[in-house]
């Protein structure tokens, strides 16, 4: 089987390498490496989610699930510091990159490896996803559905899904399980999902 960014222990040899990026307004810089997803530059699906990300008015901590080396929870450490933030991934070399560039950037979020939310705990105001879509359909929806048991209620699911890799379809699975889905931003074929839990 080829290896993929959600293999737990990736065997590609390591070569890493720096990116600097400006995220919400704060400049940061990241680590990354050969077997996490999006290696050689911040995809522009997470990159559009982090800067559509509007704060919940329910109080409460944030969750990264699939954080890869950790862009949209560090951003989210950086603009929230009122806020904790867990960020949450399987690849154990996404979740050594993403304490690094934790370190570097001058935040101390909660990393854990994890298969999905079998290892998390606690209730969240809000969780975001960039999800694995390279996964399967089964894998995203899971994550949609386990979101709603862990967020806290009036608490939210913010995800980033392109068109033709299933937005519409994920637009009516998360219809059938939030009481509110809104379409936050739309752009190049990009769709922000916002999902309330009452």
């Amino acid at each position: 089987m080829a290896e993929h960014y959600y293999s737990e222990h990736p065997h590609a040899e390591s070569k890493p390498r720096t990116l600097n990026a400006t995220l919400r307004r704060h400049d940061l810089v990241f680590t990354t490496d050969t077997g996490v997803f999006s290696k050689n530059a911040i995809d522009f699906g997470s990159t559009l989610l982090i800067e559509s990300f509007r704060e919940p008015a329910v109080s409460g901590d944030f969750l990264d699930m699939g954080c890869g080396y950790g862009p949209i929870g560090i951003a989210l450490a950086k603009s929230f510091s009122g806020r904790k933030v867990t960020m949450v991934d399987i690849n154990e070399r996404a979740v050594a990159l993403t304490k690094r560039n934790a370190v570097e950037n001058q935040v101390a979020p909660v990393v854990l490896q994890s298969p999905l939310f079998e290892r998390v705990s606690g209730e969240f105001a809000a969780i975001l996803t960039n999800p694995p879509i390279r996964a399967g359909k089964q894998v995203v929806h899971q994550i949609f559905k386990d979101a709603h048991r862990f967020l806290k209620e009036n608490g939210e699911l913010w995800t980033v899904i392109q068109k033709k890799q299933g937005a519409p379809s994920a637009m009516k699975m998360l219809q059938t399980l939030y009481d509110r889905v809104d379409v936050v931003t739309k752009k190049k074929g990009y769709c922000i999902f916002c999902a309330r839990k009452g």
